[in-house]
């Protein structure tokens, strides 16, 4: 007779395990398995060199290793728990406070501390300007975007605001803590801070981008103070200590820096009615404000607000630009990571022909990305002192921004899909990564306000259209690439309608970002031209021509 097994072997744990975990991918970044972004990049470490931010590479480097590994983690706790909105304490005192997870505050502090919202302006000993420095901090915006895309905004505006707020003497200290190494999340007056945030309060309800029609009324109160009243139907980062913000004084539509706390520690007249329940960019807190008698002081003269905001546009479009090129790098890593590590029908993914198609497809599309939002950034660093370079940054980016904001999002959904399933659970970073991709594309003017910029500078800026032919013809040495150029260049010598506004700036930024890859001498140059340039290509990703998949493009897009 056999005997019959005991109770513990019949209940030993492992008799209820189903399944072996295997054929899984190891961990990507975080604390778990910290990622260097710098190493890991060789079209960022060659851009910062050619450039011209070489000095700085240590820097960046630095930065780069703490945003895939301390910074990659917090980025899901930000957006895990949302920012709430706290409009009266426990006694019934309006206080206007948004609360954010600590991880929030944490990427805020050492982004800014690292010089993500203000190496820009921090002058070298005895020098008006440190060359090279936009460089470095659009390299270092563009790490820490792929670690937490949200909390960019803020740092954005902040970095942004900085030249503005020098216009006026009387805003000095405004500007220089804005540009200050240093994080304070404190509602206090700035007086008792070291460093600050700036926020921006342009569009309203009735006008999106057509801030002409903005009805917030200013009422000067004398020595450049008004009076603001009115609404903000998107008041962007509303835990800054201020806002620059368009109203119409007497004298038309005019920019005002609207403090948070007044000087005396009194709460500024404004209320925050409900933040943006948002598609993306969960960390980041977005709101709708009303003012109610809100002070603030006038930046430039009046009835010459949007002469004064587009001086921050330079710097915002650009950063638009790393923030989509930078969500293009992190898919693509994420995919390139997977493939290697995933088995399907007895080889890693990666080694599967149609998937290396697709790989390779991305990693050409990501390098001209990176490629040119570096060389705007080396535009708008030399803009101060070469005149030719600053006509080129004042179309570049808004043909970059417009195309490279444009591809992200397909971009973003083609990486999902080298991870099947997995590419679309919360888990991995790339959901985080698809909301997030179409805000850029939206902010800063949206795609047809980009293209319509484009055609506004070609018509009243001949500068422009000579610093964007002569960055056209500085290369030569592919005769597809000639045809190209000058095929383009017969279009606009017949003059391009509105209509065709699209398809005029889709083609200049494909020529653009060529001429920066055979600059920059890059091996993905030529696939890059026949697949975009010669019409060797399909619509969707993974429809390059066979002989130009190369193994070698994924080592270098992911060494």
């Amino acid at each position: 007779m056999t005997a019959l097994p005991s109770l513990q072997t019949r209940f030993e744990p492992r008799a209820f395990e189903t399944h072996v975990v295997e054929n899984q991918p190891p961990p990507f970044g975080g604390h778990e398995a910290p990622r260097d972004l710098w190493q890991d990049d060789v079209a960022l470490r060659e851009a910062l060199q050619r450039e011209g931010a070489h000095a700085f590479a240590e820097r960046v480097a630095a930065y780069a290793a703490l945003a895939g590994g301390e910074l990659y983690a917090l980025g899901f706790d930000a957006n895990r728990d949302k920012p709430r909105l706290k409009t009266h304490d426990r006694y019934g005192h309006r206080i206007d406070v948004v609360e954010f997870h600590p991880a929030y505050h944490q990427l805020m502090a050492t982004a800014k501390a690292h010089g993500v919202a203000g190496l820009s302006w921090h002058a070298a000993p005895g020098q008006d300007v440190q060359p090279g420095a936009h460089v470095a901090r659009a390299a270092l915006s563009y790490l820490h975007h792929q670690a937490e895309a949200g909390t960019s905004c803020p740092l954005t505006m902040t970095h942004a605001a900085v030249p503005v707020l020098r216009r006026e003497p009387s805003l000095r200290e405004w500007a220089d803590k804005a540009a200050a190494p240093f994080y304070d999340p404190r509602d206090v007056p700035i007086g008792g801070k070291r460093g600050i945030t700036i926020g921006m309060g342009m569009t309203e309800k009735q006008g999106g981008s057509d801030v002409r029609s903005n009805a917030t009324a200013a009422a000067a109160r004398g020595d450049g103070e008004y009076e603001l009243v009115g609404h903000k139907w998107f008041f962007s980062a509303p835990m800054s200590d201020a806002w620059l913000v368009l109203a119409q004084a007497p004298g038309g539509l005019s920019c005002f820096l609207l403090p948070r706390r007044l000087p005396d520690g009194e709460k500024n007249a404004f209320r925050v009615m409900r933040l943006k329940d948002k598609l993306g960019d969960w960390a980041n807190a977005s709101s709708e404000v009303e003012f109610t008698g809100a002070r603030a002081w006038r930046i430039g003269d009046e009835g010459r607000g949007v002469a004064t905001i587009i001086e921050m546009v330079m710097f915002t479009r650009l950063d638009c630009m790393l923030g989509s090129a930078a969500e293009m790098r992190m898919a693509l890593a994420q995919a390139l990571h997977h493939a290697r590590h995933r088995q399907a029908f007895g080889k890693p993914l990666a080694e599967h022909v149609l998937m290396r198609n697709v790989l390779c497809d991305l990693a050409l599309e990501s390098e001209a990305a990176t490629a040119l939002s570096m060389r705007v950034a080396r535009a708008v660093d030399a803009a101060p002192r070469d005149a030719g370079e600053a006509a080129f940054a004042r179309i570049a980016t808004a043909i970059g921004k417009y195309w490279i904001c444009k591809r992200v999002a397909a971009f973003v959904n083609e990486a999902q899909e080298c991870l099947g399933g997995a590419g679309y659970v919360e888990e991995s970073i790339l959901p985080r990564l698809y909301r997030q991709a179409p805000l850029n594309g939206i902010w800063e003017g949206s795609g047809n306000v980009q293209c319509l910029d484009v055609l506004r500078a070609l018509a009243r800026e001949p500068e422009a259209g000579a610093a964007l032919l002569k960055q056209l013809q500085a290369v030569q040495g592919d005769a597809r690439y000639r045809i190209a150029v000058e095929a383009l260049q017969k279009q606009l010598a017949a003059g391009v309608e509105e209509a065709e506004a699209r398809w005029l700036v889709e083609k200049l930024a494909l020529v653009l970002q060529a001429s920066v890859l055979l600059q920059a001498q890059s091996p993905l140059a030529e696939a890059f031209i026949r697949s975009r340039l010669n019409g060797e290509h399909g619509l969707a990703f993974g429809t390059l021509p066979k002989d130009a998949v190369d193994a070698a493009i994924l080592r270098r897009a992911l060494p």
